[in-house]
């Protein structure tokens, strides 16, 4: 009973190693079509890699501009608007928000174009605003190092000039403010002028109805409205003329405001040195391309012409076993 019962287990272990053993020589017999579907697919792997369009990916670090970077800007808002104007460490963190905000929107723009352009503008360390990491994909690495250059280049100073429209913008404002705020003080100072003369020459009408020609009183600066009469017509007439060549009598604000003025007129604008950022690391040359890759790309044709090879084999012996157990 023992020895049948080997002889059955031997027997049903047998089909499968056949059926391995069966398979390893249909592999082998048919190992010329293998061989030629994977030269086949070797060779359309050559072809694609030569017409393929290479990407290459030149990437920059940038952050906010240096105090000196913008040094012209800012002193021209100190000059404008003093202590209010906005700290430099502020106005750092605005140019370099200008900077972020253009470079999205050409990035924007070259994605939408009929051919594309990947143009990339992301955090650098993940959670922290700055600095940027900015990148471009080319089809050469000289290429794709120079476009991201330029790119950069041509935002720093489309923001250069929006920061000096704005600035011109603000002066226009600012000087007409200050203008404005001088002539209400000159007229007023004006007004109080003319408004000190008529109080002298009512005091003098009383004092030549009343006949008073001399003072009456030793302590002027007590005199008021009421008792000017009493320093005499002859004094009232000396006061009238002396206040009539008076000049205006101003405030310090209104000497400040004409310094304002005179430091604006001074202003010059030159935005050549003006930057939106600053270079942690420049555009770099890369040596390594992003696509297509060439040993995966031989690798993946080696075994697809292989899986094709033996599935052509496969499906050939397939057949003619068919055809032999039908007849």
């Amino acid at each position: 009973m023992s020895v049948g019962d080997n002889n059955i287990s031997g027997r049903s272990n047998d089909p499968e190693q056949i059926d391995l053993i069966d398979l390893i020589m249909q592999l082998w017999r048919g190992k010329v079509t293998i061989v030629v579907c994977v030269a086949v697919a070797i060779l359309l792997a050559v072809g694609y890699l030569a017409v393929a369009k290479e990407k290459w990916t030149s990437t920059a670090i940038v952050t906010q501009p240096d105090v000196a970077q913008i040094a012209t800007y800012n002193n021209a808002l100190n000059v404008l608007y003093g202590s209010s104007a906005p700290k430099v460490t502020e106005l750092q963190y605005n140019v370099i928000g200008r900077f972020s905000t253009s470079f999205s929107a050409l990035a924007e723009t070259l994605d939408n174009q009929e051919n594309p352009e990947k143009l990339t503008i992301e955090q650098s360390v993940k959670g922290q605003q700055l600095p940027l990491a900015v990148s471009y994909v080319g089809d050469s690495p000289e290429n794709a190092q120079r476009q991201l250059s330029e790119y950069i280049q041509k935002i720093d100073d489309e923001v250069a000039k929006e920061l000096d429209a704005d600035l011109a913008d603000n002066i226009k404002l600012r000087t007409t403010a200050l203008k404005d705020s001088l002539k209400t003080q000159e007229l007023i100072a004006q007004e109080q002028k003319d408004l000190r003369i008529k109080q002298i020459q009512e005091a003098l009408r009383y004092a030549e109805q009343a006949g008073v020609t001399r003072p009456q009183i030793q302590q002027t600066q007590d005199v008021t409205q009421d008792s000017m009469l009493l320093l005499g017509s002859d004094a009232l007439k000396s006061m009238i003329e002396h206040e009539a060549t008076r000049p205006l009598t101003f405030s310090d604000s209104y000497f400040q405001a004409r310094k304002n003025l005179l430091d604006i007129a001074a202003l010059k604008l030159d935005g050549t040195g003006l930057h939106a950022y600053r270079y942690v690391m420049k555009p770099t040359l890369p040596i390594r391309r992003d696509s297509p890759k060439k040993a995966i790309t031989l690798v993946l044709a080696v075994l697809l012409g292989g899986m094709i090879g033996a599935g052509v084999v496969l499906g050939r012996n397939a057949l003619r076993g068919y055809k032999a157990k039908a007849q």
